[in-house]
């Protein structure tokens, strides 16, 4: 293994959509670390069925968001497919920075470290605790509660919920 410091990190996820969660994510990995790119995983077969926006879309929802929500302009977004250990080494990073919510989370992030550290065990896995308030959100919960024409801006980025809302409408 490296014994280099890690400056660059990858935040991947499906973020359909991206939610103050998955902000709140992204900014704490800008803290820990000089350089982070979101990476935006294709899923086109997430939980059976695709996903309710496209890759593009959720790509530019979360550029949207992290301008809006004042983080700094040097965190890159790029959709990706593909194995996420081979995404990082095109980029460069030493290291992959996931949220965990509750003990359902950790148990299927660490079985992904535990994969990826076989597949490329020179990336590093890293988690961050989700913040409180933000425990009980995921997008999953954000889409049906939109679909059913209940407000969700509590729950995402003020241009999340526009692109909610017109999507559902």
């Amino acid at each position: 293994m490296s014994s280099e410091t890690i400056t660059h990190v990858v935040v991947p996820g499906t973020f359909d959509p991206v939610t103050l969660g998955h902000v709140d994510v992204i900014r704490r990995a800008r803290r820990l670390f000089p350089r982070v790119t979101v990476a935006v995983a294709a899923s086109v077969n997430k939980n059976g069925r695709g996903t309710a926006f496209t890759l593009e879309e959720r790509a530019d929802m979360i550029r949207e968001a992290i301008s809006l929500e004042g983080m700094p302009a040097d965190i890159e977004v790029m959709p990706f497919t593909g194995l996420l250990v081979d995404f990082c080494k095109e980029l460069g990073a030493g290291g992959v920075v996931k949220g965990l919510r509750a003990m359902t989370d950790f148990e299927y992030e660490l079985q992904q470290a535990d994969l990826n550290f076989h597949l490329s065990p020179d990336i590093e896995s890293v988690f961050v605790m989700s913040s409180p308030e933000y425990g009980y959100v995921s997008s999953s919960i954000v889409r049906e509660i939109a679909s059913m024409g209940s407000d969700v801006s509590s729950l995402v980025p003020a241009n999340v919920d526009a692109r909610l809302r017109a999507h559902y409408a």
